[in-house]
């Protein structure tokens, strides 16, 4: 009897550590969120836990570093040792090694080889690639680089980027027209660009290999700045019209949950409205075509 009533009190006990550490995370997960730090009724409010239970695990945290009090503005915010913790994490983490699993997920969904990429120099470089079952398949190998302006991972890419940036990569680049379907006049990659924002996937309709379709959407890390490109690729045969919104629903599912995986976010859609409207500002002043 007396070692059953021990064994309830040690569950009791793990339960409420348990319970402690979810507040405790909670409350960095707060400030985290927060740019100026918080009082304590403020994140009493945020965690709906009374003021004296947030201010007994802050202190608590604040023995080991994980947050600080800032005296002057009576507010708390994020210590050093949380910083040396997520340091440690993006050491760590490798984009490809983390996001194999979910390409594999996509090819098993979509039937179609997947493919990762990020920008290099103004190139689009796959970094990383699941291939499909299929004999006839579109591979373009790791290591190997395609042209930004008529590839879907290389639209996702420049579809973030800056008017300047974009006028830099179109001086250096150019627009190689490689098929008669590539995009070969900069105010039209614009257009196609702005679509690539809007409706969050990029398209490559035969433009770098006649037969060939790819449809990528974009990875974000923690900043929410585009990291990588996410792609599937395959022959026009397979790809065919009635099945691209259901791929490019696919693809995007999984860059999503790359980007989680990663502990990345999507960036506010507002301040990439801002974004494009200052872009659009830009090419009124700096056009290049």
């Amino acid at each position: 009897m007396t070692r059953r009533r021990s064994t309830g009190k040690n569950a009791a006990s793990r339960s409420g550590q348990v319970q402690s550490l979810q507040r405790a995370l909670r409350i960095l997960k707060a400030l985290a969120e927060s740019h100026e730090g918080l009082g304590l009724r403020e994140i009493a409010e945020i965690v709906g836990l009374p003021p004296s239970t947030v201010h007994r695990l802050l202190t608590t945290l604040e023995s080991d570093r994980f947050v600080r009090f800032d005296a002057n503005d009576a507010v708390w915010q994020v210590g050093v040792q949380a910083f040396v913790v997520g340091s440690a994490f993006a050491r760590n983490r490798d984009l490809l090694r983390l996001a194999r699993p979910y390409m594999r997920g996509l090819v098993d969904a979509c039937g179609e080889t997947a493919n990762l990429y990020i920008e290099e120099s103004g190139w689009a470089v796959c970094i990383g690639q699941v291939e499909s079952r299929h004999f006839v398949r579109a591979i373009a190998r790791p290591g190997g680089r395609v042209r930004m302006h008529c590839s879907a991972a290389g639209k996702v890419l420049l579809a973030t980027k800056s008017e300047r940036e974009l006028a830099q990569i179109l001086r250096s680049h150019g627009l190689e027209r490689l098929t008669e379907h590539s995009i070969d006049r900069p105010q039209l990659l614009r257009s196609h660009l702005a679509e690539v924002r809007r409706r969050g996937y990029a398209l490559d309709d035969e433009e770098t290999a006649l037969g060939v379709r790819c449809v990528a959407a974009p990875v974000y890390d923690e900043s929410g700045s585009v990291v990588a490109a996410l792609s599937v690729s395959g022959p026009k045969s397979r790809l065919e019209d009635a099945r691209l919104a259901e791929v490019a629903a696919a693809v995007r599912r999984t860059a999503g949950a790359i980007t989680t995986a990663y502990g990345g976010r999507e960036p506010d859609p507002a301040m990439q409205n801002t974004s494009m409207e200052d872009g659009q500002t830009d090419l009124a002043r700096n056009s290049v075509s």
